[in-house]
């Protein structure tokens, strides 16, 4: 029982309610059966004197204690129900505060590799699968074990050849659900929760996309991975079923079938002894008490079944909060100037053949701007996420103020960097509390000053409740370019004396863009800024351009002296003048 010494310590002080829960449920099981003996106690009576007794004191007090057993069963589980529930729901928190205080902790680099569908999957699911399994299988345990033994010792204790014949159906029985619950069905349980999982990562990413799909007319065909995910539960799903058939009728006959073993045994016990009318009390006895055998194997098996999720569901989140945590420093350093340095930098993602940085050193002095442009997939992006270490390099030393990244600690390093992505996030609050993340201590003052230099003004104006207008709520909702320009005002008032820009205009319109870039100038003035673009006329001013291609540095220098120098640069920037040229038209027809 790894699991549930694996659950037994997020359970803190309520642990001790699982025991008790196990304890009064199996004293429930045992309440469940009186009723049964007392009701053959009531017709033994009535058989043996050949209807309604001289006395039926005995008669209407059996019936009473089964009424008073039965209530008192009813009452028991509620209680071991209740116990069980308490320490689940204790478990089931801890578990996903736990996760979640070591997911607040991860690299950066962990949130390119895990989606946010699979991350709430793996906590918010399996989570409540172990509340399940120690909520409800885990008290049916003891009723699972102590039923069947004392049915079996009183089924012998009353005729030893009848107890035989039942027990035969029921040893067959058992035969069969082992091998139903073998190794096949945990191979099962793993297939299961890998499909569960993938299902419902490619969901999310398939809702995110339902706007292209409705704006183009598509299908959910258009979406082949969440369509193969779909497909591929069908397909293990139902062959695991098809499996199962077989085993399955046979048990359901073979566990049912104690009846067709009972009566002829029964019929030559009474042609031996001629005692009729002990063996027909028995025989009834037998037909009230055997089936709990058959309820207690199926509960067996769903037990098996919850105790192999919760297994995979512990192993899951285990697996997920295992991700390799970027070693802290044993004396921390900060810095007291903000150049950045990359020293020979080289890094390839986890699992990945070919290194995405290759070789890479160049230096970027305090208040200069260095830019990066190459292809789609050159490295530029992985090189801007060193500087704040989403990874850390293979090889190679990157540093801010002489001081290497992995020598800083995370919060000091997070405050020297501000991040602006193409992919702008703003949170469903308020704009205020949006833009205060970037700095929660700052006065108003200080927010209106960064409202105004990020140009966000003439936003915050036509909303209905300016700053404490929410976003998502009530229909209110900003453009890319009006989002990405809060999410500069954030990164304003934020103050970090280093700046990274990825594509921060890649999505805006020619309006939208030209505030932005007002924005950005206030927002780099007298920074350190790497920025990437794939706008040329973005990183004119740039004090240098590295192009980068295959993860090293193929070229660098100004933009005149790049352009002049007839290479890469010099090729991308007249095919962008061409497109900026470039214009839709149609060819006269020539009669």
């Amino acid at each position: 029982m790894g699991t549930l010494k694996e659950l037994r310590k997020y359970a803190g002080r309520r642990k001790a309610l699982l025991p008790v829960s196990m304890v009064l449920s199996a004293l429930s099981a045992l309440a469940g059966m009186l009723p049964f003996i007392l009701i053959w106690l009531i017709v033994r009576e009535l058989f043996l004197s050949g209807g309604m007794p001289p006395d039926s004191g005995n008669v209407v007090r059996y019936a009473w204690w089964a009424a008073a057993s039965a209530v008192g069963g009813v009452v028991l589980y509620f209680a071991a129900l209740m116990s069980s529930h308490l320490m689940a729901f204790r478990v089931e928190a801890n578990l996903r505060r736990s996760a979640m205080r070591k997911i607040v902790h991860m690299p950066l680099g962990f949130f390119d590799s895990n989606t946010s569908g699979r991350i709430r999957k793996i906590i918010d699911d399996n989570a409540g699968i172990t509340h399940s399994f120690l909520a409800h299988q885990m008290p049916d345990l003891a009723a699972t074990v102590v039923v069947p033994v004392v049915a079996a010792v009183m089924i012998f204790a009353f005729d030893w050849r009848l107890g035989l014949a039942c027990m035969v159906p029921v040893a067959v029985s058992l035969g069969l659900m082992g091998f139903m619950m073998g190794t096949k069905g945990m191979h099962f349980m793993k297939s299961y929760m890998n499909a569960l999982e993938e299902m419902n990562t490619e969901a999310v990413e398939y809702v995110r996309g339902i706007p292209v799909v409705k704006v183009f007319q598509q299908t959910i065909f258009s979406f082949k991975n969440f369509h193969r995910s779909i497909m591929n539960y069908n397909e293990m799903a139902y062959g695991y079923t098809m499996m199962w058939e077989k085993p399955m009728s046979a048990y359901t006959v073979v566990i049912n079938s104690f009846v067709f073993v009972l009566a002829p045994v029964s019929i030559l016990m009474m042609g031996r002894s001629g005692d009729y009318v002990s063996v027909l009390l028995d025989f009834f006895l037998f037909i009230l008490v055997t089936p709990v055998f058959s309820q207690s194997i199926m509960k067996s098996m769903y037990m098996n079944q919850a105790l192999g999720q919760a297994g995979e569901a512990v192993r899951r989140l285990d697996a997920l909060t295992d991700f390799p945590q970027l070693p802290l420093p044993d004396a921390p350093r900060v810095p007291t100037s903000f150049d950045i340095r990359f020293d020979g930098v080289s890094f390839a993602y986890p699992g990945a053949e070919e290194k995405a940085v290759d070789g890479v050193g160049f230096a970027i002095p305090q208040g200069r701007t260095v830019a990066l442009v190459g292809a789609s997939g050159s490295g530029k992006t992985t090189i801007a996420r060193l500087v704040s270490r989403f990874w850390d390099a293979d090889e190679g030393t990157v540093s801010i103020g002489g001081i290497p990244v992995r020598e800083m600690a995370p919060d000091v390093l997070m405050r020297c960097v501000s991040f602006v992505f193409q992919n702008t996030k703003l949170f469903k609050t308020s704009l205020r509390e949006n833009i205060m993340y970037g700095n929660p201590d700052a006065s108003p003052e200080a927010v209106e000053r960064a409202v105004d230099m990020a140009q966000c003004r003439e936003i915050i104006e036509r909303l209905p409740a300016g700053l404490d207008t929410v976003i998502g709520a009530e229909g209110t909702y900003l453009s890319g370019g009006e989002q990405q320009r809060i999410v500069l005002a954030r990164a304003i008032l934020k103050d970090a004396p280093i700046i990274v820009l990825d594509e921060a205009t890649a999505f805006a319109d020619p309006e939208n863009e030209a505030l932005i870039h007002e924005a950005l100038a206030c927002l780099t003035r007298g920074k350190t800024v790497l920025m990437i673009a794939h706008r040329l006329t973005s990183v004119k001013d740039a004090d240098r351009i590295l192009v980068i291609e295959r993860g090293r540095i193929a070229e660098q220098g100004t933009h005149g002296e790049l352009a002049a120098a007839g290479g890469i640069y010099a090729k991308m920037w007249n095919e962008y003048q061409q497109s900026v040229r470039w214009t839709i038209g149609k060819e006269e027809s020539h009669a």
